[in-house]
């Protein structure tokens, strides 16, 4: 099996553990033909697009205990469906992204310069010569 890539060209690297991420609860924003909202943004959550998803009908600060979900606070990181990533970014509160655990699908969706203006793990330029 092919590993999952990320969207700088290299295996994709694992998101958040606690709480865990990701649309198979793996910890990583793998992606598959289950997965219909493309799960496979890593972000670190803010107050600011928890408030904007949830006034979008999808709270994802309210545990939901019976589904084992705790809910999230700001500086959680978590694998976001692209598309809601995307109405953040044009909302004007999208939030900030890990790259190395992004999956290359959601270049299907944003470019990957709006991925790098939100980086936290900003791949370094190569030094001139």
């Amino acid at each position: 099996m092919t590993p999952a890539m990320n969207v700088l060209g290299h295996p994709l690297q694992v998101c958040g553990t606690l709480p865990r991420t990701g649309f198979f609860r793996d910890g990583y924003c793998h992606t598959g033909p289950s997965d219909t909202g493309s799960h496979v943004v890593c972000a670190q959550v803010t107050s600011e697009f928890l408030a904007f998803t949830k006034s979008q009908g999808n709270d994802l600060s309210t545990p939901a205990l019976e589904f084992g979900f705790p809910g999230l606070q700001p500086g959680d990181h978590w694998c976001l469906c692209a598309l809601r990533w995307k109405e953040a970014l044009l909302a004007g509160v999208a939030p900030p992204v890990f790259l190395a655990a992004t999956h290359e699908a959601v270049l299907h969706y944003v470019s990957l310069k709006d991925l790098l203006n939100h980086a936290l793990d900003r791949p370094e330029s190569p030094a001139s010569s």
